[in-house]
C-alpha cells in the first residue's frame, strides 16, 4: 500500500512538473477581440508573460517599469512581452483603456475565464514566465522595484 501510494504521488508530481514545463495550449483573445491560441508562442527569441490585472497596483508598477526598457530590451535580445490580463468579465472593460492610455506596446491578452493562470498554477499576479524556444525557462511571483532588472538580467542569459 505504501508503495502503490507513493507511486501515485510520484507520478502525480511528475505530471505537474511537465504541465510547467512548456506553455498549455488555451485559446484567448486580444484586446480588439481576435483570438489568440498560446500553442502558438513559440520563437526563437525569449518570450515575457506576464500575468496581470487592473486592480493589481504592482502588477501595473512591474508592466510600467518594463515599458520604460522594453524597446530596448527588444533591440538588444529579441525579446517580445504578452501581458495577460486576468481580469474577470466585470472588470475586463478597463483593460483596453488602461492599455491606451500608458501606451505599452506589448500583446495583450485576456484570460477572462482564467483559464491559463490555472493551467499554469499562477495563484497570484503578477506572476511573470520566461519562455525559450516553447519551454517555460524561469518563472517569479510578485514585484518590488528592481524585479525588472533581474528579468532582464535572465533574458541576456538566455541569448548569450
Amino acid at each position: 500500500m505504501k508503495n502503490l501510494f507513493i507511486s501515485i504521488f510520484l507520478i502525480s508530481f511528475s505530471s505537474i512538473i511537465f504541465a510547467q514545463n512548456s506553455i498549455p495550449d488555451v485559446s484567448l483573445k486580444n484586446i480588439d477581440g481576435t483570438a489568440f491560441n498560446t500553442a502558438d508562442i513559440n520563437s526563437d527569441k525569449p518570450v515575457i508573460i506576464s500575468f496581470w490585472a487592473t486592480w493589481c497596483v504592482p502588477c501595473i508598477e512591474e508592466l510600467d517599469a518594463i515599458a520604460d526598457d522594453y524597446e530596448d530590451w527588444n533591440t538588444e535580445t529579441g525579446v517580445t512581452l504578452i501581458a495577460i490580463s486576468v481580469d474577470d468579465t466585470r472588470s475586463q472593460s478597463r483593460v483596453r483603456p488602461m492599455v491606451n492610455g500608458k501606451a505599452w506596446e506589448y500583446t495583450v491578452l485576456l484570460d477572462t475565464k482564467q483559464e491559463l493562470k490555472r493551467a499554469l498554477n499562477v495563484s497570484s499576479v503578477p506572476h511573470v514566465f520566461i519562455l525559450y524556444k516553447g519551454k517555460i525557462v524561469y518563472n517569479h511571483s510578485g514585484y518590488t522595484e528592481g524585479s525588472e532588472q533581474i528579468l532582464y538580467e535572465k533574458v541576456q542569459e538566455l541569448v548569450n
